[in-house]
């Protein structure tokens, strides 16, 4: 059977067990009490028992200790994908959002999110989602804006008229019935 890589030999296993117990990160605690099992003679076997892994990563956590120390075992956040526009992409993008488009040239009177698609294609090559391209003018502080929609035959006179309200106080008569009238305190009288 083949010996497995030494660990360094300026740590021993009481120093990894009170970093464990000083740590803030579970997953680093739980690896430097693996290793110090490790460290106090056991095997690779044991350490991965300690862990709850297998062979492979109780040796993949040896190589990284190994070459950073203890800060090596700490989970690192992934960098995630790679941006699709570039800074100056970006730039640009924003540039045309602020000037807005001119009719005659790029035969739209106000942005959608598929005119810009298309323009980014156009420009740089890149091919975007509509999605995509809202999300990023979202990170940006633009928010999407649509005009109120208007029937095609719509009258603008007509609905000014038909805005204008009678006037505020109308004068009213009391209710008159066929077998008397009411007067003004409430009571019914006889007709005349």
């Amino acid at each position: 059977m083949a010996k497995g890589i030494r660990l360094r030999k300026d740590f021993d296993a009481a120093g990894l067990r009170r970093r464990a117990r000083g740590s803030k990160d579970s997953g680093q605690a739980r690896r430097l009490l693996a290793l110090a099992e490790i460290y106090d003679g056991g095997s690779r076997s044991e350490a991965a028992a300690v862990g709850g892994v297998t062979l492979q990563s109780v040796r993949d956590w040896v190589l990284r200790f190994n070459r950073l120390g203890p800060k090596g075992l700490i989970d690192l956040k992934a960098p995630g994908p790679k941006p699709k526009l570039t800074e100056e992409q970006r730039q640009a993008l924003k540039e045309i959002v602020e000037r807005g488009p001119v009719p005659a040239v790029d035969e739209v009177v106000r942005w959608r999110l598929i005119d810009l698609v298309q323009w980014l294609s156009d420009e740089f090559g890149v091919s975007l989602d509509e999605t995509t391209v809202g999300r990023m003018l979202k990170a940006m502080g633009y928010r999407k804006l649509t005009a109120r929609p208007r029937h095609y035959a719509q009258n603008e006179f007509a609905v000014e008229a038909f805005k204008k309200t009678s006037p505020r106080k109308s004068q009213r008569s009391a209710p008159v019935s066929s077998r008397g009238r009411r007067s003004k305190s409430g009571s019914r009288t006889k007709p005349v």
